[in-house]
């Protein structure tokens, strides 16, 4: 019974020092167990980085914007038609123009102006109509570009949607005082 258990032990000793000398397939262990956290991490990247690119482009537009508030060139368009002038020459082809929400009021002083982000939905439901208030000479303007940019949740939570239908609000603005025209 002792030799049976002594050559037990002798063979499951061999057995693990082979396991543990063994070199073959280390690499691909050590590949499946790195690469869905690699591949999470690396998703979680190309998606922040894409959404700060094109917030950046949603704030140049809405400099753009301002500017031509601010010289006078737009105060006499409707909504409808500066939306699409913003559309079709400061924004890439990433956006989606039905999708772009404007926001133009404008104030007194710049103590009164608020840039702070709109409610987008009530209740749930979403809000259709927006403010817009082409200023005169000397007014204080605040323009805001709002855009629902679609998300895709990453493998290990990561999310960075803050509305409905997983999609992130990113928004431009600019705040200025009408020049004389």
């Amino acid at each position: 019974m002792i030799r049976a258990l002594t050559r037990y032990f002798r063979r499951c000793g061999r057995d693990l020092a082979r396991f543990v000398a063994a070199q073959q397939a280390a690499t691909a262990v050590e590949f499946a167990i790195i690469a869905p956290v690699f591949l999470a991490v690396l998703l979680a990247i190309f998606q922040v980085s894409i959404f700060l690119f094109v917030q950046q482009s949603l704030q140049n537009a809405a400099m753009q914007a301002g500017r031509l508030f601010m010289t006078g060139q737009a105060q006499g368009l409707s909504q409808s038609a500066f939306k699409n002038q913003i559309c079709q020459n400061y924004l890439p082809s990433v956006f989606n123009c039905n999708s772009l929400i404007l926001i133009v009021q404008s104030y007194p002083s710049f103590a009164g102006a608020n840039t702070s982000k709109p409610a987008l939905y009530n209740n749930g439901q979403p809000i259709t109509t927006w403010a817009y208030s082409p200023g005169t000479q000397g007014q204080i303007m605040v323009v805001q570009l709002v855009y629902p940019w679609s998300v895709i949740s990453g493998p290990l939570g990561f999310s960075l949607s803050n509305l409905p239908n997983n999609a992130a609000e990113m928004m431009g603005v600019t705040a200025f005082r009408v020049e004389p025209y």
